[in-house]
């Protein structure tokens, strides 16, 4: 019997959601002591910083541009490597998948992809390495395995959820006590709710195997993503949005918004007063600077309930593994996709903006107390291209050549110096490209030739001096040199792009 790997990650989550990152509202206490007795990485970045794109660096430990899914709307190649598949053929693991995948397009009624087609077959899988899956979302769209079971088993909740889709498209109304963007006060029972059956179904899913077997379990929350909309009267119990103050990365005020973001490239400002719609990270016609501030309180509350109810889920699970008597030899890996923006620079949901809102992700990793490792904070720069060598390390076979990451550094001291993430937008009209590296305490962003842009703009940050990043040096002088190094590494580390490209089939 050898180390099971429990894979847990949320969506759309900030590294401060959490108490052990300095979160203040959430109560995160088992993910806390995860890191209190592992690894927490305080400098995890994702190679892009939306959902399709970073999921499939996930499973293939490859940069966007070499997986080919380089934005939301590309759906990941069937022939794609997966981490998953690896370890079943070359080490015996089991392998399963619980909740959230969306490495293929997620907004399909039609069910033309294999994910969204195989509860509508009733099937749990094989899915891409994992021998059994079972799916959810955000909510109900009469296509994913979760919306199967609130079907047989309690239907009259199925409208409690905000619509994922209206007559009209994508729903952009608002809700709650405020009118607050993609909020709904959901009356569903928290036992109903999809975080905890993607607990359940985990659950279930470890107790069909014997206590000899190893495993690699990927639970994966829907939440915190938009729309929020827990069960309510778990909010009521938990938050109230009227005791809670705008972020540290709120300016303040709508002078001191427009302030910043006129510093930073003109798709800052445009998205903020209304001249850019943010297609690919949020409601096309979300105008952030008509968000009230109490709006932004309520979605707050929602978002942190919904991160307390994970905490709660992934406890049952591991209450369930010591049942089983694998805690001593099960390694948890927790992460999240991406960040949220949550009221940073006066701004909501995601998308082409490289910050560490968006692009500095939660990473903890408790290694299997028989493995003996000490608890560390590490600082230095990791991304998720390094979570499959990690996973072939834990179960102790060879990284296969396809991986571009590295096994994650187990101590401070490793001699990392860098992590880059990057954009490619799915909509020719936007044309958007980014490459970003983060080294040395710096942020270097460098925006691609396309219709929104020339090609010499950018963005560059010193943490050390301005670590809510309001102050963008890429034209200074005095920070010219620097610029210029950065780049130039940047350009270094960076693989080819895939050719051909892959089309986008379904952009959302």
């Amino acid at each position: 019997m050898g180390r099971k790997i429990l894979f847990v990650t949320t969506d759309q989550q900030r590294f401060d959601a959490l108490g052990c990152n300095g979160g203040t509202v959430a109560r995160t206490p088992v993910i806390d002591s995860l890191a209190a007795g592992g690894l927490n990485y305080r400098r995890a970045h994702n190679q892009n910083t939306v959902c399709m794109p970073a999921r499939s660096t996930m499973i293939t430990g490859q940069y966007p541009r070499t997986h080919g899914v380089v934005s939301n709307g590309i759906p990941l190649p069937v022939e794609a490597p997966s981490i998953a598949g690896y370890l079943h053929e070359e080490a015996g693991y089991r392998t399963a998948l619980l909740g959230k995948a969306h490495f293929q397009p997620g907004m399909d009624p039609k069910h033309q992809w294999t994910e969204n087609r195989l509860a509508h077959l009733g099937s749990t899988g094989p899915y891409r390495g994992f021998e059994h899956a079972e799916l959810a979302m955000h909510g109900y769209l009469y296509q994913w395995h979760y919306d199967k079971w609130l079907e047989t088993n309690c239907p009259e909740w199925i409208g409690g959820y905000y619509p994922l889709l209206s007559a009209a498209g994508l729903n952009e109304e608002g809700g709650g006590d405020t009118g607050a963007p993609e909020v709904k006060q959901n009356p569903i029972p928290t036992a109903m709710y999809h975080t905890a059956w993607v607990a359940d179904r985990t659950i279930a899913w470890l107790d069909s195997l014997s206590a000899d077997e190893d495993w690699f379990c990927w639970m994966s929350f829907p939440d915190p993503h938009h729309p929020w909309d827990p069960p309510y009267e778990e909010v009521r119990n938990r938050v109230d949005w009227r005791d809670l103050d705008l972020p540290p990365g709120h300016p303040g005020s709508r002078e001191k918004i427009v302030e910043v973001l006129a510093r930073k490239p003109h798709h800052w400002l445009d998205w903020y007063e209304g001249r850019f719609q943010n297609r690919e990270g949020g409601p096309a016609k979300f105008v952030p600077a008509a968000m009230t501030d109490d709006q932004l309180r309520e979605v707050t509350a929602m978002i942190h309930v919904e991160n307390e109810l994970i905490d709660e889920a992934l406890g049952r699970v591991m209450t369930r593994i010591g049942e089983r008597g694998w805690g001593q030899d099960t390694d948890v890996l927790f992460s999240t996709d991406h960040g949220e923006l949550q009221g940073d620079f006066g701004l909501l949901f995601k998308g082409p903006y490289h910050v560490d809102a968006l692009m500095r992700v939660p990473l903890v990793w408790r290694p299997a107390p028989s493995a003996g490792t000490t608890p560390a904070e590490i600082e230095e720069p990791v991304g998720h291209l390094d979570l499959a060598p990690t996973f072939c390390a834990i179960a102790g076979v060879p990284v296969p050549d396809w991986v571009q990451g590295e096994v994650l550094p187990t101590a401070p001291g490793s001699g990392r110096e860098r992590v880059i993430t990057e954009w490619e937008s799915q909509f020719p009209d936007i044309g958007m490209k980014l490459e970003t590296i983060y080294r040395d305490g710096w942020v270097c962003t460098s925006y691609g030739a396309g219709p929104l842009y020339e090609g010499t703009e950018g963005e560059l940050y010193d943490l050390a001096e301005d670590p809510l990043q309001w102050v963008n040096l890429w034209d200074d002088p005095a920070h010219r040199a620097r610029r210029e190094e950065l780049l130039t590494d940047l350009a270094d580390h960076l693989p080819a792009h895939r050719e051909p490209a892959l089309a986008v089939e379904a952009p959302v």
